[in-house]
């Protein structure tokens, strides 16, 4: 779909700090984070909600895969799912992982230089 940023973002169209990606799913930084490591992971091909997407039980493995390497590469207490899917017509599965210090049960947008997103992105694709 021409006018999905999830689309342009795979397709290359787009900048983004990507973490993960495999033959169907794409796995990259929200640029609007809620804690330090949030991802999105997206399937390539477009659907607009995650219970479409065919390969579903293959999209949760990919997304236990990113858990993991954020478990080893960001030292989380542990990490959350959200998928409501609202803000962009594409479905997405937001990966994000929680730290001690964070207390509110939906953290607030933080502030995250493009250079900590790259260093972060680093982290956790080196995982892999």
């Amino acid at each position: 779909m021409s006018n999905c940023i999830f689309c342009n973002i795979v397709a290359g169209k787009s900048p983004c700090h990507k973490v993960y990606e495999d033959e169907n799913f794409f796995g990259f930084l929200d640029i609007f984070p809620r804690t330090k490591g949030h991802t999105m992971l997206i399937p390539k091909k477009h659907f607009r909600w995650v219970y479409d997407v065919p390969n579903f039980s293959e999209y949760w493995q990919a997304v236990l895969k990113i858990t993991q390497a954020m478990k080893t590469s960001l030292n989380p207490s542990f990490v959350t799912y959200v998928t409501h899917g609202l803000e962009v017509p594409h479905a997405h599965i937001h990966i994000m992982p929680r730290y001690d210090d964070e207390v509110e049960y939906v953290p607030e947008i933080k502030k995250i230089s493009a250079e900590e997103l790259k260093v972060i992105a680093e982290k956790i694709s080196a995982v892999f």
